[in-house]
């Protein structure tokens, strides 16, 4: 999308937060415009596509998105209106003076149960490691001889 002359640039806080991007928010007829990456991705658990339709899902809100066409650089290149999806994820989105606050509610953290329902499938195999050979010590042979191979002498020749 291009805008001549630009729009005003729209500074997204999480949680306070200022999110920092090469590529900014802008404001244009009353929405603020975002790209996927940074601000969209933050907010989502899991991203993914069904057919030219990107539906970026957090906890148990998904939303789903038309993108025309679809290109492998989709993420980076398209701008969405920030708010309704941010919302329909489950945000409160509040906006000030040229700022949008985003706050999402703190979800309950657990450890997941063992095996939740998962049984290993294959016994474990026993791995064979042999036991590492010794280096043989030195024998002490008496005190050492110089050097036997006979060296070259190289005599200047005077010019």
């Amino acid at each position: 999308m291009i805008l001549f002359p630009p729009a005003a640039a729209v500074v997204v806080a999480f949680h306070g937060r200022p999110v920092r991007s090469y590529e900014q928010a802008f404001e244009t007829g009353g929405r603020t415009y975002a790209p996927l990456r940074p601000f969209v991705t933050r907010a989502a658990d899991r991203i993914w596509y069904e057919g030219p339709t990107l539906v970026i899902a957090r906890g148990t809100h998904v939303v789903r998105v038309a993108l025309t066409p679809r290109t492998p650089d989709a993420l980076d290149n398209a701008y969405v209106p920030l708010a309704p999806i941010l919302r329909a994820l489950g945000a409160r989105v509040t906006y000030r003076a040229r700022c949008v606050d985003v706050f999402f509610a703190a979800r309950p953290v657990g450890s997941p149960s063992p095996y939740d329902g998962y049984a290993p499938s294959a016994a474990p195999s026993v791995v064979f490691t042999p036991a590492p050979i010794p280096t043989p010590r030195p024998v002490w042979s008496g005190t050492p001889l110089p050097r036997r191979t006979p060296l070259p002498i190289v005599v200047p020749t005077p010019h």
